[in-house]
């Protein structure tokens, strides 16, 4: 079995704001990505420890406080580098009054950026090339993550498997049956003795399973249902449904969405169902 194909994808929700902290790694070979470290980095630490990986990138899909604020501390547990977009230093900069403004918090200031990730960038992540695509408009430095190549197992919510999508056909079919339809093309590894006790961690009665459908980590851009918002400093409708129109919804239909918050998508049933995407 290929490397890619052993390639793990978990979640878990952090912070005042739930926002979705996702971890990718490789168990064989033994390291992970963590994107969007919101918050609570004892439970996205434990989780890294859960999947057998050691964490040696850290990348924010963009600089708001729900999405950076446990950086600092996984960055000085790990020595992983921190990868931002520099459009958004600016936000990144402003952390500790974001904190203490919305949270009623005193935080430390985030960790200087180890790279810039640019657009069309391509990122090495437990030995699978990721896309860097440029989402600007929820923030000027807004990122997704793209994988475009077969991703291996993938822990589901509960909640997701009862989503119904649309197929590469137009076709209404659930995203556990999606899931189950790659399984059928590929045979699945022994299910891993996951540890469902971590308090926040998406629950995973869907199991692990190899699957080749794309994915994209969307941060903000994209939500099932819904866009980032963009009234925020530095937000723009503009270049937000920019980003959606002529990026994202380039992707193939069978692009498994990874957002920020919220459940798990397609771009096939944003294409066809999200209200902000539709013509007119």
């Amino acid at each position: 079995m290929s490397e890619a194909v052993e390639l793990e994808v978990r979640g878990v929700v952090v912070g005042l704001f739930r926002e979705n902290c996702w971890i990718v790694g490789s168990r064989r070979r033994g390291e992970a990505c963590v994107i969007d470290p919101g918050d609570e980095p004892e439970e996205i630490l434990a989780l890294a420890r859960d999947m057998g990986v050691r964490i040696t990138r850290v990348v924010a899909s963009h600089a708001h406080l729900d999405h950076i604020l446990a950086a600092r501390a996984i960055v000085e547990a790990t020595d992983a580098p921190f990868l931002l977009h520099q459009d958004d230093l600016f936000i990144a900069d402003g952390l500790p009054a974001s904190a203490r403004m919305l949270l009623g918090q005193d935080v430390p200031p985030a960790p200087k950026p180890d790279a810039f990730p640019t657009d069309g960038q391509d990122l090495e992540i437990a030995g699978v090339t990721v896309r860097v695509i440029h989402t600007p408009g929820h923030t000027p430095g807004s990122v997704s993550l793209y994988l475009p190549h077969e991703a291996g197992k993938v822990t589901v919510a509960e909640a997701v498997k009862k989503i119904t999508v649309k197929n590469e056909a137009g076709e209404e079919i659930e995203i556990g049956d999606l899931l189950k339809q790659s399984l059928s093309r590929e045979a699945p590894e022994e299910d891993s003795n996951a540890d469902d006790s971590a308090r926040n961690e998406l629950p995973d009665e869907a199991a692990s399973i190899v699957k080749p459908a794309p994915q994209l980590f969307s941060g903000d851009t994209l939500f099932a249902g819904s866009i980032g918002r963009t009234d925020l400093w530095g937000g723009s409708m503009h270049q937000i449904m920019q980003s959606l129109r002529t990026k994202l919804m380039h992707l193939p239909d069978d692009t498994v969405v990874f957002p920020g918050h919220g459940p798990v998508t397609t771009i096939g049933h944003e294409r066809h169902l999200n209200p902000f995407l539709q013509p007119g």
